[in-house]
């Protein structure tokens, strides 16, 4: 045997298995996933239930590490409705802030916690029992220090994505999906700013701030969530920033200031030494006196002096404004400014940021997650909320399980020729299947404004094929992005709130803000269904210059409907029937339900017959009418009584001796003119 052969035996076999592979060589999969948070889970979840070739990288030992260590204080403002009166599970998730998306009822987070705000010690038990029980692929302890692209036409997207760990391995990846979050503290240069402690590493013993008087930089959640725990214990609590408070039941957003943390709000307003200033940091300076106390004075005070940083040496404000508001000398300096993306790990050739401020805290991406720069570089999670900033729950667990699985079933259709998932249905059944969606659907509900559902109606408006869940903003693409055609028309429907009820400077508990009757609808304030009807699939252009706050192009028409205290539109009046008409309208059509009997009519009378009919009627599945049928339609006053009248006709011309006549067929039942908006249902 020769040397080659021995080398390829068993025992050359054994030897290629144990040797290290040689430099250069890589590993390959078609999917990676950075960081092992909620995001990079939920994506690993339905790429292992899709069969598909992925790895995620965690550089900590167990995933979920932000929520080891944040919030400090450790109280989520998540919430964790655990009781809604319902058992439909698509219903409840509405309610439930804090669970992904899974097969398995096991993985819901109320079994985790039965707190409404819950710890975060909750969250990191439920991540680390969502990624075992789920046997995702996770390769833990490996920090990704550093993405680039290496161009290969015969790659997915013209390149693969070549990822080094802190070892110098490296790994290459057809797709790229970034989980890292927002985990680079915000920081503000201003003269002194070095005397301020980091939200992330300042002590959370109420203890350590006993007798103080605390300046806190920033007006988040962060920040109110220190001032909470440091609230009894300190002389006083000033807060600092150059932007209004903003809370979250006036402005709808739930990454405004939330009420579970706004106790200084009431101190402040109630007289008791707290307070709330305005000002641009960038303005101001802070100086250490020799005591060690912190004061706080103007910027250009210290480039008109050019003085050292002490108390002494530089003018105050108070020095000519003796009433000055900060004139106060403060222990301890706290900065609380939110985060921003680590962009400090991805080559320059990926192209995440355009430099401008907005895109310093979140990469550039387009409204379907992809990077704007870098095809088949996709943002999930929290980072990627640069898509509805302000505007919806992207950024935060409830919004972004649902914008992740957009992302995947795009990915799907792209590189393995699956069609975005749907269902199909003859007409009749238009109105149900949006009345079901809307009382029940939680991506609707939690995404307002940003993911919508989208009915295909086929040729002659004969039956339609229902998507959920598509980012409204990529519309125009529909087609391309699902492997759906949109011939015949097509209704979007989307979640919204009133365009000009909201906001930190209105009033959203004043008087009449409550929409009652149908015929208002379109002046609904409180969120609310609203369906677009197009008989063509808008433009890129269309899309772009869509009339300003408005969520989509014009439309051919359009439908709101009115808002309802209990979120509950299953009205046969006021939510039901006007919505059927209003497709009955689009439609041309009329989509009752009919008797076989009626159906029969329209045949002799009509030349169009309602899509009942047709469907039902001429394929022998209508409903039969009966004499028990005939009965409760007469009892009801929805049918005349024919039969009793022409009985009443044959009597006055029947003759002495007559006899009764046998098998009469029943009298035909003519539905009567409907003179309310109940009869008509």
């Amino acid at each position: 045997m020769g040397l080659s052969a021995a080398l390829w035996g068993p025992l050359g076999l054994l030897l290629s298995l144990a040797l290290p592979p040689a430099v250069g060589a890589h590993t390959h999969r078609d999917y990676c996933v950075l960081g092992a948070g909620p995001a990079g889970l939920q994506v690993a979840a339905f790429l292992h239930h899709a069969g598909r070739d992925y790895e995620v990288f965690e550089r900590t030992p167990a995933p979920g590490s932000f929520f080891m260590r944040y919030p400090r204080h450790r109280k989520l403002i998540s919430i964790n409705k655990r009781y809604t009166g319902k058992n439909n599970a698509e219903f409840n998730l509405r309610h439930d802030w804090n669970s992904l998306l899974s097969h398995d009822p096991r993985l819901v987070f109320r079994h985790y916690s039965r707190a409404y705000f819950p710890d975060a010690g909750d969250m990191v038990r439920y991540l680390r029992d969502f990624a075992d029980r789920l046997g995702l692929h996770v390769r833990y302890n490996t920090n990704i220090v550093h993405v680039t692209l290496k161009k290969d036409w015969q790659a997915w997207n013209s390149h693969y994505f070549i990822l080094t760990n802190q070892k110098g391995q490296v790994y290459q990846c057809s797709v790229l999906l970034v989980a890292t979050g927002l985990s680079v503290p915000n920081l503000v240069d201003f003269p002194g700013s070095e005397y301020a402690e980091g939200y992330e590493s300042v002590s959370v013993d109420p203890e350590d701030f006993v007798g103080q008087n605390v300046l806190i930089l920033g007006r988040g959640n962060s920040a109110f969530e220190t001032a909470e725990n440091i609230l009894g214990v300190t002389n006083f609590i000033h807060m600092l920033s150059r932007s209004r408070v903003r809370l979250s039941w006036a402005t709808h957003y739930v990454g405004d200031l939330r009420a579970i943390n706004n106790g200084l709000l009431d101190t402040y307003q109630l007289k008791s030494l707290d307070g709330l200033l305005e000002s641009d940091l960038r303005d101001l300076a802070i100086v250490k006196d020799a005591k060690g106390k912190f004061h706080i004075t103007l910027g250009f005070f210290l480039e008109e002096t050019n003085a050292s940083r002490s108390a002494d040496a530089i003018p105050l404000p108070q020095d000519d404004n003796d009433n000055f508001a900060m004139r106060v000398a403060y222990d301890r300096v706290i900065r609380c400014l939110g985060w921003k993306f680590d962009f400090s790990i991805f080559n320059q050739s990926l192209r995440l940021s355009s430099g401008s401020e907005f895109s310093k805290k979140y990469p550039l991406i387009r409204a379907s997650y992809e990077s704007k720069g870098t095809r088949g570089l996709f943002i999930l999670g929290t980072a990627s909320h640069s898509v509805d900033y302000r505007k919806s729950a992207g950024g935060f667990i409830h919004g972004f399980r649902y914008t992740v699985r957009a992302v995947h079933r795009l990915l799907e259709h792209r590189h393995h020729g699956i069609p975005w998932p749907c269902t199909e249905h003859p007409t009749t059944q238009l109105t149900n299947s949006i009345i079901r969606r809307v009382n029940e659907a939680s991506g609707l509900y939690q995404m307002f404004g940003v993911l919508a559902d989208v009915i295909l109606l086929k040729e002659n408006a004969t039956a339609f094929e229902y998507l959920e869940e598509f980012p409204m903003q990529m519309l125009a693409q529909l087609e391309t992005l699902t492997g759906r055609t949109a011939k015949h028309g097509l209704f979007i429907i989307n979640m919204e709130y009133g365009k000009n009820f909201s906001g930190p400077d209105k009033d959203v508990f004043f008087h009449d803000r409550s929409v009652g009757h149908t015929e208002d609808a379109w002046q609904s304030n409180f969120l609310h269904p609203v369906i677009y009807y197009y008989r063509h699939l808008p433009t890129e252009q269309e899309v772009r210059f869509r009339p300003a706050h408005w969520p989509l192009p014009r439309p051919t028409a359009i439908h709101h409907i009115v808002e309802d205290f209990l979120t509950d539109w299953t009205a046969p009046v006021g939510h039901i029937l006007p919505l059927r008409r209003f497709l009955e309208n689009c439609l041309d059509t009329d989509l009752r339900s009919f008797y076989a009997e009626s159906c029969f009519l329209f045949t002799l009378t009509r030349q169009k017959l309602p899509p009942f009919c047709q469907q039902g009627y001429l394929r022998k599945q209508g409903l039969v009418y009966t004499k028990s049928l005939q009965q409760h339609g007469v009892e009801s006053g929805l049918l005349r009584d024919y039969a009793t009248m022409g009985q009443v006709l044959e009597d006055s011309s029947r003759q002495p001796g007559d006899q009764e006549p046998v098998n009469q067929p029943l009298g035909t039942g003519h539905l009567i003119h409907l003179d309310s908006n109940k009869e008509e249902l």
